[in-house]
């Protein structure tokens, strides 16, 4: 399953912000909204209980959207899913793509321009915090939306912002470049996860970017 052009809202499926057990229905509802690429995060999930949320949240959505698993690439390797996000102290891209089926994509976190700017071998960048974010703290600087833009001009790969997001900024990332824009809390965190994923779509397909960053 190939990344879509543009990537959209990438919602991230985080076990620790809505219980594992409602996640499947949550991005069952979020991909009627429109939102084609999901993430599945279990930082405090047992592998094998990463692998059955992986399986199922396809089951809930089908083979439609693009599903990929956070960090664990046994995981991702083993599961019914399209590939795997690595942070930066994760295995190497190219090492994931040896235990990877074929055509399995891989994304990768960046965390400044001179990273963004390299050839990793990824399919996408993530590229962040843009802002401060209290779902994933890192202790690292918010590198802010022209800090996105300016990575957006020199990323030789579709870029996906990442780190703090919520619907107010929508627009404004994706006007810089934004190919893909994560997000969690302002996702996951709402009694209804319908109108806050329909009003992400319908900011980030309502705008077009100013100039630089690829679709």
């Amino acid at each position: 399953m190939p990344l879509p052009e543009p990537i959209g809202i990438y919602a991230v499926l985080d076990a620790d912000t809505l219980a594992p057990d409602r996640l499947p229905g949550a991005a069952l509802t979020m991909a009627g909204e429109g939102v084609r690429v999901f993430q599945v995060r279990g930082k405090s999930l047992s592998g094998r209980a990463l692998l059955a949320l992986v399986t199922a949240v396809r089951d809930a959505l089908g083979p439609g959207p693009t599903l990929l698993v956070n960090d664990r690439v046994d995981v991702a390797a083993l599961a019914p899913c399209d590939g795997v996000h690595l942070g930066d102290q994760d295995l190497p891209v190219a090492a994931a793509r040896r235990l990877l089926p074929p055509g399995a994509i891989v994304g990768y976190s960046t965390h400044s321009i001179d990273e963004a700017a390299l050839d990793h071998g990824a399919d996408y960048i993530g590229f962040g915090p843009v802002f401060a974010s209290t779902t994933k703290p890192s202790g690292r600087t918010p590198l802010g939306i022209e800090g996105l833009r300016q990575a957006c001009g020199v990323a030789p790969v579709p870029v996906v912002g990442i780190g703090g997001i919520g619907l107010d900024a929508v627009a404004e990332l994706r006007r810089a470049g934004a190919s893909g824009i994560a997000m969690i809390s302002a996702l996951l965190s709402t009694p209804d996860v319908r109108p806050t994923a329909a009003a992400a779509v319908r900011g980030f397909q309502g705008t077009e970017p100013l100039d630089g960053g690829r679709s």
